[in-house]
């Protein structure tokens, strides 16, 4: 009654506040991650006798598929007699465009890493025209990733020249090019050519060490794939360099015979890059992987 009395006329009824409990938050818990992220593989730890077992394992897939391996060395090999015309007629561009070797060998190199993929997988028997179209389902990456390494090309070739140019008032004759230069006067630049070539060539090999096999496998985007190699050579430094120094020195022995070796070494090195490849990077569904079939 005495409720009744006191209540404002037209005033609704009221009910008690409620609080709705939102979800619990533990301020300490870290955010979620995306445990299928490329920063988040775990790279395969390295020794020093994993590049010998990579080359071990690229001979045996030349041997077991001669016909792919002989005809991606004959395109080796044509590369090489095309670097020494351009010796012959403009010295001062060939060690910018060595990196041709840098940077269309991966690109030439997919046929015989899809062989090698083909014979270690056991899904279907490699064929040099598959080999042929191992490109087409990652083209555009393949596309962003290969204008990334020409523009490191372009600007090793720009390096190289004002080396020249600072290093001569005109450019030496053809006819005693390799006398000059040997000539003492001129070993700073040697010296700075050697280092300006190094400093272009480490930084192509380190983007591209596994990048191409990596994006051909996986279907992975072009950044993903350079900083995944950024990431194995910087992990594991040392095995990487000594596999850098073996692909240099393996590739300068044969084209010492007027580029034959290219023929067989050339391919070789392919299918030693893709199982390089598969010892670092995890398989899918995996957090490691090991050398081996």
């Amino acid at each position: 009654m005495a409720d009744a009395i006191h209540a404002v006329p037209g005033a609704p009824d009221r009910e008690p506040d409620t609080v709705v409990p939102g979800p619990a938050s533990d301020p300490a818990s870290p955010p979620t991650v995306d445990e299928n992220s490329v920063f988040h593989w775990k790279l395969a730890e390295l020794r020093a006798s994993d590049p010998w077992r990579w080359l071990q394992l690229g001979w045996e897939d030349f041997r077991r598929c001669p016909r792919i391996g002989l005809f991606y060395g004959l395109c080796f090999f044509a590369m090489g007699h095309a670097l020494l015309a351009v010796f012959q007629k403009a010295p001062e561009y060939v060690l910018a465009l060595s990196a041709g070797f840098l940077l269309m060998g991966p690109f030439l190199c997919l046929g015989l890493y899809d062989a090698s993929k083909a014979m270690q997988t056991h899904d279907r028997r490699p064929s040099l025209r598959a080999s042929l179209a191992a490109w087409r389902p990652t083209k555009g990456t393949m596309a962003i990733f290969a204008g990334v390494l020409l523009i490191l090309e372009m600007l090793w070739g720009r390096a190289a020249l004002v080396v020249f140019a600072v290093s001569f008032n005109t450019m030496p004759e053809k006819a005693n090019l390799l006398a000059m230069l040997v000539d003492p006067e001129n070993i700073g630049f040697l010296i700075t050519y050697a280092v300006v070539g190094a400093v272009f060539a480490g930084l192509i090999f380190v983007t591209s060490v596994i990048s191409i096999p990596l994006i051909m496998d996986r279907q992975v985007d072009a950044v993903s794939a350079g900083l995944t190699s950024i990431r194995a050579c910087l992990q594991n430094p040392g095995v990487m360099l000594q596999w850098g120094a073996l692909v240099t020195l393996s590739i300068g022995l044969a084209m010492l015979p007027a580029f034959l070796g290219l023929i067989i070494v050339g391919p070789v090195i392919g299918h030693a890059t893709w199982h390089a490849y598969r010892h670092i990077v995890p398989s899918e569904g995996a957090t490691s992987s090991a050398p081996g079939r």
